[in-house]
């Protein structure tokens, strides 16, 4: 066990060998505890991996969904909701025993509360856990919080993490972004029996550079995944080319 790394030669191959290994998982949970909880990331590194996942064999109504983090004061109706994300592109498609979404309207410490409670329950078999440009997962922007026990949290957006989502054409400008959002925090996220990482194209490499080659650090939270007993990470080409040594 420890850190397997993955290396297709485009995003789409990155994808379905991402969602079959998530797929196996959660087929492992069921079949040795009859059921699975599972924990979903959203963004666009993410669509082919989940294009394949909802087609794969997997008995979902035994699964339960939980998703790592949403924008405060972002109605579910806007292009850019992850709650939308996930409804269209996997909860929506599936039979799922239950999914339960980070809501970031409304009474935010209840619905904190509320959904820390279900996710807390018992423990989490898969956690697909993409890594940002800035190093960050879920919305731990660096410097993160590796300390806190907290499960989710409102977090601050720095502002290379609200360029990406225009770049990723969800704002029309940074000033759109939301400057705050609710997130799974790291230390949750760690306990999460296996976790899984697709990160695709060519805007991540430095981040997945930086993510294998540096120590330890709040300041690219994404190498905290590191110490995970079971971590596996999907990249294409693009994604692996500092680490292969294709460009400076």
């Amino acid at each position: 066990m420890g850190i397997s790394i993955y290396v297709s030669e485009t995003a789409e191959e990155n994808g379905r060998k991402a969602a079959r290994l998530i797929a196996q998982r959660i087929n492992e949970a069921v079949s040795k505890k009859n059921q699975a909880r599972i924990v979903l990331s959203t963004g666009a590194s993410q669509f082919e991996m989940f294009d394949e996942l909802v087609q794969l064999e997997v008995d979902w109504s035994k699964v339960e969904m939980f998703h790592l983090d949403e924008y405060v004061g972002l109605p579910q109706t806007h292009k850019a909701s992850f709650r939308k994300y996930l409804k269209e592109r996997f909860a929506d498609l599936v039979p799922l025993k239950a999914a339960y979404f980070v809501n970031g309207e409304g009474d935010i410490e209840k619905n904190i509360k509320e959904l820390t409670n279900k996710l807390c329950s018992d423990e989490i078999d898969v956690g697909v856990i993409g890594i940002g440009e800035n190093g960050h997962i879920a919305f731990n922007d660096p410097p993160a919080d590796f300390d806190s026990d907290e499960a989710y949290k409102v977090v601050d957006l720095d502002p290379r993490c609200r360029m990406q989502q225009v770049h990723e054409k969800w704002f029309p400008d940074v000033e759109s972004v939301p400057r705050q959002a609710i997130s799974m925090l790291p230390k949750q996220i760690m306990s999460c029996k296996c976790i899984v990482s697709v990160v695709p194209h060519a805007v991540k490499a430095q981040a997945v550079f930086d993510t294998i080659t540096k120590p330890v650090t709040n300041l690219v939270p994404a190498t905290l995944m590191k110490k995970h007993p079971d971590w596996n990470l999907f990249v294409d080409d693009d994604a692996a080319s500092m680490l292969l040594g294709l460009k400076s």
